[in-house]
């Protein structure tokens, strides 16, 4: 079995690569529309640029695991400024979306806590829908929009969690068809467990990212190891390995926060039930030392005894 191992957004080691460039509202509201223009035009460019440089980074280091920048176009959802970011960025979109085809890379979105379809509000319900479909779009023109994946968690329980479940369920529906299609859901760290998010998945027919910190954080009365065979089974129709989270807690008072690297020690008993199911994995690190950090954690994997390092960021177990 093969573990491959990736990260998010951003590649340290590299000079001045930030996918995240980004202006304000209030600043785009203080200029005039040929500055607004150029301002979100130069932005954009840098970020799609910069993940261009990105990507050849991963490929040079064997890490064919990549979460992309969902701040890739400024403004992109914002009421009053939305614009057609595709058109004037064709070409850099098509070149992205062909470095990941010919490389066989595995990239993903994963919009902010803030896109849910659990709220009773009708313009949350909205503006995750709006969220969704820029994220959509931005694969659509990169022409990876029947392969990559739009990473969500299930939302608030606002009082009620059997409620807002429901809702969920109410909700999620009013996305296009082809939206969901690519959608996974994540257990979080304080609401839902991965019980909780792995029956909502099998219910929509959409496939669960496990993340291993959340369950450590928020585990419910369930061994996750139990879930496995189920875990799995949300991704068969994709046809691709699951998608697993993994960090560490940055200390014993923040044991949500995220530490720089993923501890060993504490990644171990998560790649030990991975090893004793059997099957192969994909694991997104999400430590702040980004690539570093993804790259350290293979480094010290290939180490022990049952485990060899085949790429820069992949294991056979």
């Amino acid at each position: 079995m093969i573990l491959r191992f990736g990260y998010v957004s951003t590649a340290l080691s590299l000079w001045e690569a930030s996918p995240s460039r980004t202006m304000t509202f209030t600043n785009w509201k203080k200029q005039n529309s040929i500055d607004r223009k150029d301002k979100l035009y130069h932005l954009t460019e840098q970020n799609l640029k910069n993940t261009i440089r990105i990507l050849h980074y991963n490929i040079a280091h064997g890490i064919d695991l990549y979460r992309m920048s969902s701040s890739l176009v400024p403004l992109a959802t914002h009421p009053e400024v939305k614009w057609d970011f595709v058109t004037p960025f064709y070409e850099v979109f098509k070149e992205i979306g062909t470095l990941v085809h010919n490389n066989n890379l595995r990239v993903s979105f994963h919009p902010n806590q803030f896109t849910l379809f659990t709220s009773p509000q009708e313009h949350i319900t909205a503006n995750a829908i709006i969220d969704m479909t820029y994220h959509y779009e931005m694969l659509e023109a990169m022409g990876l929009h029947k392969d990559a994946n739009i990473n969500i968690h299930v939302g608030g329980a606002y009082g009620n969690k059997q409620e807002a479940i429901k809702r969920f369920n109410e909700n999620f529906p009013k996305l296009e068809q082809a939206i969901r299609f690519q959608t996974t859901l994540e257990n979080d760290d304080k609401t839902y467990t991965a019980k909780e998010t792995l029956e909502v998945c099998e219910e929509q027919g959409v496939p669960f990212v496990f993340d291993y910190h959340h369950h450590w954080v928020n585990p419910g009365e369930e061994q996750f190891e139990e879930l496995l065979p189920r875990i799995f089974a949300t991704w068969e129709r994709t046809g691709k390995a699951p998608k697993f989270h993994l960090s560490s807690p940055k200390s014993e008072k923040l044991i949500r926060a995220h530490a720089d690297y993923v501890n060993l020690e504490f990644a171990l008993p998560f790649i030990k039930a991975l090893k004793a199911f059997g099957r192969s994995a994909d694991i997104m690190i999400e430590a702040k030392a980004k690539d570093k950090a993804a790259l350290k954690l293979v480094e010290e994997l290939g180490k022990l005894r049952g485990f060899k390092r085949v790429d820069g960021g992949a294991i056979e177990i």
